[in-house]
C-alpha cells in the first residue's frame, strides 16, 4: 500500500502592476551593471528608479514590462551557473531553481505541494518512491518533458562528483513510461522529498557541458542575460504550464553590503539586502522588509578530551578541548548567556533567540528552549569544582576555563556576536578569546575549538548532520546510540508527519534522558536566529515569504513570480 498525495492547483491573483519600458529597462541595468563592476553605486545617484516609469505613468502601459532589480551578496552567483546537477538551487543555502520545474515544491506553511508531479507515495518498507507527473509540460526548447528526464536528472546527481544536492539515498531512479518514474531507494531517507523540492528537472536531450551558461527548462522564467560577477536577468516563460508570473523580467545584481545600501540610495534598486547595523539607513522612497529566518547563529563546543584526532579525506585534524569536554561547562553556557541582551546589542534587534538549528519547524523540540539563568549557571560550574581565581578566571586541576572562539575574520557581525559572548563569559568566570580568521583556518581547528557557525535551512537534515554520530557537521563528535537511533529511525519513515516525533527525541527523551537538549549533552550554544532585512520600494508587494534559510540570496526571490506592482 502506498501513501498517496492528491493533485493540487496553484491560484494567483493578477493586480495591476507598475513597470518600465524596455528602453528604460536597459538604461538601468546597463548602469548598474557598471557600477557593480567597480564595487560601489556611489555614483549612480542620477540613474532612474527601477520602478519610476511606472509611477510617473500611473501604471504599466501597452508593451511595458513589470519587473523588479535585487541585490544579491556576491556569494549568491552560482559558479557553476544555472545547472542543478552541480549547485543550482541546492548545496549550503537552498532555493527554488525558477528556471527548472521541481517535482514537489513547499508553500509558505514548508507543507510539500505538487509541481511537475500530480501525485506521488512511498511503499511501506520505505524503498521505493514513485512520482507521476503532468503531460503538459515543455522545455523552452518546444520538446516536452516527460518522466525520462526526471530519471536522467535524479540519475545525474546522484553519480555527480560535483553534485551539491544530497540525493545519495537514491541507487537509481527509472522512468516506467512517459509520466511515471520510480525512484529506488539505497536506504529508506524521507528526506529525498526536502532535496527534490528544490532539484530542477534538466532535459535528457540538451544537457551538456555548458548548460550552465545556457539553461533550458520548463520553470516560471528563462535565463536572458548573465554577465558573470555583475549580474543575472531573467524573463518570465511564455509557455509556463502555471499561472502566469505577475513580474516578466527579474534583474539579479551582485554587490557587497555598501554597494548595495548604494544601489537603493540611488534608486537602481527596488529590493536591497541589508544588515541591522545598517538598517536605520532607509532611503527616501523605500521600507524595511523585515523577513524571518531559520539563519541560526551557534557555537559548536567540542564535547571530547583535547588529544584525539579526526581523519576525512586523508586529513587529519586535532580534536577535543579540554574545557568544552565537561558538560558542565557547555550546559552553563547554554544558560548563562542572555540570548535577548545580544540580539538587542549586536542585531539592533533584528533576530529573534535560537535554541535549535531549526526553531519553530515541526521537527524542532521545546526540550531545547533554556531561560537565561546566570546563577544556575554559576552552580553549575561551582558543582564541577571549576573555582574562580584571582584574576576572575576559572580553574580546576589547574586547568584554566578558557578557549579560544572562532569566527568569520571578514563577518562583522558574527565577529560582534563573538565579543558579545566573551563579555558575557566573563561575568561566568570563562576566558572566551574570539579569533578571526579565514574559513581554510577555521577548518583546521572545527574539531578542537569552539567556532561560531551560521547554519539553517527548511528542512531537518542539518539536525541530523550537526547531531548523528558520523553526520558531516558533528564537530562536537559527541556519540550516543540513543540519539543515532532516533535519527535514523526519523529518515525511516515512509510519511513525513511520522518522523518529527523521532528528531524531537534525538534532542531529548524524556524516558532514556539523552539528548542534545542544553539538559543533556548542550553540543551547541545556539545563539539567535537573525532577521533578513531589505530595503523595499514603496509599491511594491513582495509576496508572503517562508522561513529564510541561511544566507541573504535566492531563496527571497522564490516567488517573485507572485510579487506585483501597486
Amino acid at each position: 500500500m502506498e501513501r498517496t498525495h492528491a493533485e493540487t492547483a496553484l491560484t494567483g491573483s493578477s493586480p495591476a502592476c507598475r513597470a518600465l519600458t524596455r528602453r528604460s529597462f536597459v538604461r538601468v541595468v546597463g548602469a548598474a551593471a557598471a557600477a557593480a563592476s567597480m564595487g560601489a553605486l556611489a555614483g549612480c545617484s542620477d540613474a532612474p528608479s527601477a520602478g519610476g516609469q511606472g509611477a510617473a505613468d500611473g501604471g504599466a502601459g501597452e508593451g511595458e514590462l513589470a519587473q523588479v532589480v535585487v541585490t544579491m551578496t556576491p556569494g549568491s552567483e552560482p559558479a557553476a551557473g544555472f545547472d542543478p546537477l552541480v549547485g543550482w538551487g541546492a548545496g549550503e543555502h537552498v532555493h527554488e531553481p525558477l528556471i527548472q520545474s521541481t517535482l514537489i515544491t513547499t508553500d509558505s506553511n514548508l507543507e510539500f505541494t505538487n509541481d511537475l508531479a500530480t501525485s506521488w507515495g512511498c511503499s511501506e518498507d520505505g524503498m521505493t518512491w514513485t512520482f507521476t507527473i503532468r503531460d503538459d509540460v515543455r522545455f523552452t526548447d518546444g520538446e516536452p518533458l516527460t518522466a525520462e528526464d526526471v530519471a536522467f536528472t535524479v540519475n545525474g546527481i546522484v553519480s555527480g562528483e560535483a553534485a551539491e544536492a544530497d540525493l545519495s539515498m537514491v541507487r537509481e531512479a527509472v522512468a516506467l513510461d512517459d509520466v511515471t518514474v520510480e525512484l529506488r531507494m539505497a536506504r529508506p531517507n524521507n528526506a529525498l522529498l526536502y532535496t527534490l523540492a528544490v532539484v530542477g528537472i534538466v532535459p535528457a536531450h540538451a544537457y551538456g557541458p555548458d548548460y550552465g551558461a545556457h539553461p533550458v527548462g520548463s520553470g516560471r522564467y528563462m535565463l536572458e542575460q548573465w554577465d558573470r560577477g555583475q549580474q543575472v536577468i531573467l524573463r518570465a516563460n511564455p509557455d509556463y504550464y502555471g499561472d502566469k508570473p505577475l513580474i516578466d523580467r527579474v534583474v539579479v545584481l551582485f554587490m557587497e553590503e555598501d554597494a548595495s545600501l548604494a544601489a537603493a540610495q540611488s534608486g537602481t534598486a527596488d529590493v536591497a539586502y541589508t544588515s541591522a547595523s545598517l538598517a536605520g539607513s532607509v532611503p527616501a522612497g523605500y521600507d524595511l522588509l523585515v523577513c524571518a529566518s531559520v539563519d541560526s547563529r551557534g557555537i559548536s563546543l567540542p564535547a571530547n578530551p583535547a588529544g584525539g584526532a579526526v581523519t576525512e579525506g586523508g586529513v587529519s585534524y586535532e580534536a577535543g578541548n579540554d574545557v568544552t569536554c565537561d558538560v558542565a561547562v557547555r550546559r552553563a553556557l547554554c544558560c548563562g548567556v542572555d540570548r535577548d541582551r545580544l540580539i538587542e546589542h549586536v542585531l539592533d534587534g533584528y533576530g529573534a533567540p535560537a535554541y535549535s538549528v531549526g526553531d519553530g519547524m515541526p521537527w524542532s523540540s521545546e526540550a531545547m528552549r533554556v531561560d537565561t539563568d546566570v546563577a544556575a549557571a554559576e552552580a553549575l560550574l561551582d558543582g564541577a569544582g571549576w573555582a574562580r581565581g584571582a584574576d576572575g578566571v576559572r580553574s580546576r586541576d589547574g586547568v584554566r576555563c578558557a578557549f579560544d572562539l572562532y569566527h568569520a575574520a571578514g563577518d562583522s557581525t558574527r565577529q560582534a556576536i563573538a565579543y558579545d559572548v566573551a563579555d558575557q563569559c566573563r561575568d561566568l568566570g570563562i576566558e572566551v578569546t574570539p579569533r578571526g580568521a579565514s574559513w581554510d583556518d577555521i577548518y583546521l581547528r572545527q574539531y578542537a575549538d569552539p567556532v561560531l557557525w551560521g547554519w539553517g535551512s527548511n528542512s531537518p537534515v542539518e539536525l541530523f548532520e550537526l547531531t548523528y554520530s558520523e553526520g558531516w557537521g558533528n564537530y562536537a563528535q559527541y556519540r550516543d546510540a540513543d540519539v543515532d537511533a532516533a535519527l535514523v529511525a526519523a529518515q525511516e519513515q515512509p510519511a513525513i508527519e511520522d518522523s518529527y516525533a523521532y528528531y524531537r527525541a534525538a534532542q531529548w527523551d524524556e524516558a532514556t534522558q539523552t539528548g542534545v537538549a542544553p539538559r543533556g549533552a548542550a553540543t551547541w550554544l545556539w545563539l539567535a536566529n537573525v532577521d533578513h532585512l531589505y530595503f523595499e520600494r514603496d509599491g511594491l508587494r513582495v509576496a508572503e515569504q517562508k522561513p529564510h534559510p541561511h544566507g541573504h540570496g535566492w531563496s527571497l526571490v522564490n516567488n517573485i513570480d507572485r510579487w506585483s506592482w501597486a
